[in-house]
């Protein structure tokens, strides 16, 4: 495929702006993000997956989300993927991270690079489940070290997001590192299993500031942020804890989920509006599954004044791979894309 006159263009980095309230490109240009996570493909396979066996796919699925309009893509990377054993990463799936990253910049979309996903159980090492707090953070700490390493150089990176979803226990000790299966896939993952006299916001800053103390060995330019659950959306009275003053010090800027309910926007822009805490804030995940999606374009737009980025899912399909199918996922799917293209200009353009 001959690159068009916008892909064969220089690709600039993206920074946070001075005044730490959006993205700014190397000219000084805004920067607005608009993609998809790409989590799974129409299977259900995860990237690592295919990613070696199946390269050809991951190439066409790249184009297909560019030329549906996205600027940014979010891959999730298995720790048990990326770590041989607690000290050794695995050379072979950072070489291929690598090569991802330079599709990605032939291509001209920016890459969210998520860490530490345990999503399949089964790719979880046995070694690395029987690691005290500590061991575990010293891994995780070795993971981001590496991928930062493989990825320092590159304009295409848009970010580092620590983990999806982290959480903390409660006054209650746990005993599963991995929480809400979803599929056969575990998007939530505790970071302690015991407070031991701490508070959430004690353990939560450590083990931010260790990861991004990681990530700064290899690479001081790109912004690093974590994916998190808006629990403000359930408990209207929440407040932040990874973006409370006392944890948020050392990330760029603030992602959150969200999927807002039939007939309860209004009540998703307020909970939305809990995280902004002055630095950029991206929906990092959001799709609609529980409303239409006219109401979630209803959401993107009354969102517009706060927000610096959203990203939804695209699982391998076209649209046209879509229409004609009476599943509600695929009509759902469908929906959803029909609605990003819908939007991508006027979002990309910042016109009403």
């Amino acid at each position: 495929m001959a690159p068009s006159q916008a892909t064969a263009q220089p690709m600039s980095f993206v920074r946070v702006s001075p005044d730490q309230r959006s993205f700014l490109l190397d000219d000084g240009s805004p920067f607005i993000a608009w993609g998809f996570n790409y989590d799974h493909d129409e299977k259900g396979r995860l990237l690592e997956d295919y990613w070696t066996t199946e390269w050809p796919k991951v190439q066409e699925d790249f184009r297909e989300m560019k030329d549906l309009g996205a600027n940014v893509v979010r891959l999730h990377l298995q720790l048990g993927k990326f770590m041989k054993q607690p000290d050794e990463p695995n050379e072979v799936a950072l070489s291929r991270l690598g090569q991802v990253v330079e599709l990605a910049q032939r291509v001209h979309l920016y890459l969210d690079l998520t860490g530490l996903a345990c999503y399949h159980k089964r790719d979880v090492p046995a070694w690395y489940d029987g690691l005290s707090e500590r061991d575990r953070w010293a891994v995780q700490a070795r993971f981001w070290e590496a991928v930062a390493g493989r990825c320092s150089g590159s304009p295409a990176i848009f970010c580092y997001d620590l983990m999806n979803e982290p959480i903390l226990p409660g006054d209650k000790k746990e005993t599963e590192w991995l929480a809400g299966e979803l599929d056969g896939k575990f998007f939530v993952q505790r970071i302690a299993l015991d407070l031991a006299g701490r508070t959430q916001q004690q353990v939560a800053k450590v083990w931010v500031d260790r990861l991004v103390a990681a990530i700064r060995k290899q690479d001081r330019r790109h912004s690093i942020t974590v994916g998190v659950i808006p629990w403000a959306l359930v408990f209207p009275k929440a407040k932040p804890l990874f973006y409370s003053k006392e944890v948020s010090e050392n990330l760029d800027f603030a992602s959150v989920h969200f999927y807002p309910e039939k007939g309860k926007i209004d009540q998703a822009l307020t909970a939305l509006a809990v995280y902004d805490i002055g630095k950029p804030l991206v929906v990092e995940e959001m799709f609609p599954l529980k409303c239409s999606a006219e109401e979630l374009g209803v959401f993107i737009d009354g969102s517009r004044k706060i927000a610096e980025g959203w990203i939804g899912f695209y699982w391998g399909k076209t649209p046209g791979e879509y229409r004609g199918s009476n599943t509600i996922g695929d009509a759902m799917t469908l929906s959803w894309l029909d609605l990003f293209q819908k939007k991508a200009a006027t979002i990309l353009s910042r016109t009403p």
